[in-house]
């Protein structure tokens, strides 16, 4: 695992962005009714659309579980090139993906499995990869503050 220790802000965070679009084929943006209104960000959902894979009421997703029978909607999109270009100009931290500016705790998921672990409001984040290739790729990221644990 690899924990990222600061919030990835501007080139570092487009530069995170773009190699979580390479390795993973899904990601997912999370929508709380007890964080107050999703004005600010409906535009952004609406432009999403054409990447939607599934919506899904839960309460549970990659690294969060809610306690008190809430529940959230939890959006699933295709990491496609039309998502990557919204979601790098929309945000220009990884923490930056909370309510109710935006929707919570963008994450990347490859082949179903949690790649990128996004818990903004916590400001806790961390890569779930073995692979030395992506692990060489990971550090060749100038300015993103590591650590990788065994």
């Amino acid at each position: 695992m690899i924990i990222i220790e600061q919030d990835p802000r501007g080139t570092v965070y487009e530069q995170l962005i773009d190699l979580a679009f390479e390795i993973c084929d899904e990601f997912h943006l999370v929508v709380r009714k007890d964080l107050g209104s999703t004005r600010k960000f409906a535009p952004l959902l609406k432009e999403l659309e054409n990447s939607l894979k599934v919506v899904k009421k839960t309460n549970e997703w990659t690294g969060t579980m809610l306690g008190g029978g809430q529940k959230a909607k939890v959006y699933y999109y295709h990491a496609d090139s039309h998502a990557k270009k919204i979601v790098k100009r929309a945000a220009s931290s990884l923490y930056s993906w909370l309510q109710p500016d935006l929707p919570e705790d963008l994450s990347f998921l490859k082949k179903g499995e949690p790649w990128l672990v996004n818990i903004a409001h916590e400001e806790e984040s961390y890569i779930m990869t073995e692979s030395n290739y992506w692990i060489g790729k990971i550090m060749q990221i100038e300015g993103l503050d590591i650590t990788i644990e065994s």
